[in-house]
């Protein structure tokens, strides 16, 4: 299968560039991991991942851990982490619907980027939750494709510190504030709205005033 899409080339025609992608994909494009490309990706602690509909409708989103979070089991096979979310499972159900995942690897500071396209699998009984404190579901990442991009667009930042809401060793982590919103309490299983009550119930006014100040 090419690389390209039609739709692709057409562009890449449009602006007199194939000869040019057909030589970056002869460079750059590989199905398995370099040793650098290894030691980058286990130095991340977040990523960016993209997953699509059965529908092709796309999402993407901002997955962290602790440094290590995504796990090369091999040259070709990467495996990371599902924790506990909203409750919307937008990736993991995309996972199991269409399988296909892109993976950005950014480092802000230096900076640097790696990207992956992969066929990906999720199991919430995988051998690998024992790796993960707090984890709720494995993601196994077959590798179609990996490739770094050129950093010029990229901003650097400064990392200030890790979220504190990424699971200990022993799995624990902070109750998160949106589960405490009381319009939500009928919505949230017993043992979340037994916590909610423990700790206090907000509303969602009061919930939006601490998103947008970062306390939440």
């Amino acid at each position: 299968m090419s690389f390209y899409s039609d739709a692709q080339r057409s562009v890449q025609d449009q602006f007199e560039s194939r000869p040019l992608a057909d030589l970056l994909e002869l460079a750059i494009v590989a199905t398995e991991l370099a040793d650098d490309q290894v030691a980058f990706i286990t130095s991340r602690d977040f990523f960016f991942l993209s997953t699509v509909t059965g529908t092709g409708e796309p999402t993407v989103s901002y997955k962290g851990g602790d440094v290590g979070t995504v796990k090369v089991l091999d040259a070709t096979t990467l495996a990371f982490p599902a924790y506990d979310g909203n409750g919307m499972f937008l990736s993991m159900g995309n996972i199991s619907d269409t399988a296909k995942i892109g993976m950005l690897f950014i480092d802000f500071e230096t900076p640097n980027r790696i990207r992956v396209q992969a066929t990906a699998s999720f199991s919430a009984d995988d051998e690998l939750l024992a790796d993960y404190p707090g984890a709720i579901g494995i993601v196994r990442a077959r590798i179609d494709q990996v490739f770094v991009n050129c950093a010029r667009y990229i901003h650097k930042h400064t990392r200030v510190a890790a979220s504190p809401y990424v699971p200990d060793k022993n799995g624990h982590q902070p109750f998160p504030t949106w589960k405490r919103i009381d319009l939500l309490q009928g919505a949230l299983p017993e043992e979340d709205q037994d916590r909610a009550d423990a700790e206090g119930l907000v509303t969602q006014e009061a919930y939006g005033e601490a998103l947008q100040a970062g306390e939440s």
